[in-house]
């Protein structure tokens, strides 16, 4: 067997183990707030709200992501594992911000809707108050539900 061959063997082997590590393919959809225009990753199953922006080492600037939950619910977001410091909206059903909530990176505080939500979008840390994006301002192009 040629070197060459061995190492296209070896590399072949380890692909599987780099995969782990790569950051996660999540559908983008554009949303707005305001004139803001938002490129947001979706989270709409458990496993990838569980994954969320962990292990992320940057967001640009106008990116985020959108975690859609199946109905409204009392929700909590935690930044275990996370290396970017975020904001988090939380937004009912209609797609007004109940309100915001700054993020420390890799702590496990919880972070809670002040009411019932349907939608938690984080965003790099001080981006809505950049933008004077306050509670009661509506987000639009949500993704909906699945029922």
């Amino acid at each position: 067997m040629k070197i060459s061959t061995r190492v296209s063997i070896l590399a072949s082997a380890l692909l599987p183990l780099g995969s782990v590590y790569a950051e996660p393919q999540f559908p983008v959809v554009p949303l707005t707030a305001g004139m803001y225009v938002i490129q947001a990753e979706v989270a709409a199953t458990e496993a990838q709200r569980q994954q969320g922006l962990m292990f992320r080492e940057k967001l640009a600037p106008n990116a985020g992501m959108v975690f859609l939950f199946n109905r409204p619910a009392q929700v909590c977001m935690w930044m275990k594992n996370t290396l970017v410091p975020l904001s988090v909206a939380f937004i009912d059903e209609g797609g007004k911000i109940i309100n915001i909530e700054d993020m420390q990176p890799q702590t496990t505080n919880s972070h809670c809707a002040g009411s019932q939500a349907s939608y938690a979008l984080e965003m790099n840390k001080g981006w809505f108050a950049q933008k004077n994006i306050k509670p009661g301002t509506v987000i639009a192009g949500l993704p909906k539900a699945r029922q």
